[in-house]
């Protein structure tokens, strides 16, 4: 469990940069549309905060000797880190749907 946290807290923090890079490098699409990210970021980083959350319960009933003390740690900053980053493209989609829609 502490594994799959690390690696969807992994996934939640690249969801946002990946996601501007391909807007970048195709000509079709706008950087606005990197905005679909933000809800797969959130989700990548709910999950891993909840399987960390579980895999340290886990390993408080085994009294520590399961493994994944690190990991489980580890899952949960990227998760959380994840959130912020979702976080901070919804207020940036937020204030550029006022700017452009509401302002303009």
């Amino acid at each position: 469990m502490a594994v799959f946290s690390v690696l969807l807290g992994i996934l939640a923090v690249l969801a946002l940069p990946v996601a501007i890079y391909v807007t970048d490098q195709r000509n079709d699409l706008r950087l606005i549309h990197a905005g679909v990210a933000v809800p797969v970021a959130f989700v990548f980083g709910f999950a891993a905060i909840r399987l960390a959350k579980r895999a340290r319960a886990r390993l408080e009933r085994t009294l520590g000797r399961a493994k994944g003390r690190r990991a489980a740690r580890l899952g949960r900053i990227l998760g959380w880190l994840g959130l912020y980053l979702a976080l901070i493209g919804a207020i940036s989609l937020a204030v550029y749907y006022v700017e452009y829609h509401l302002l303009a």
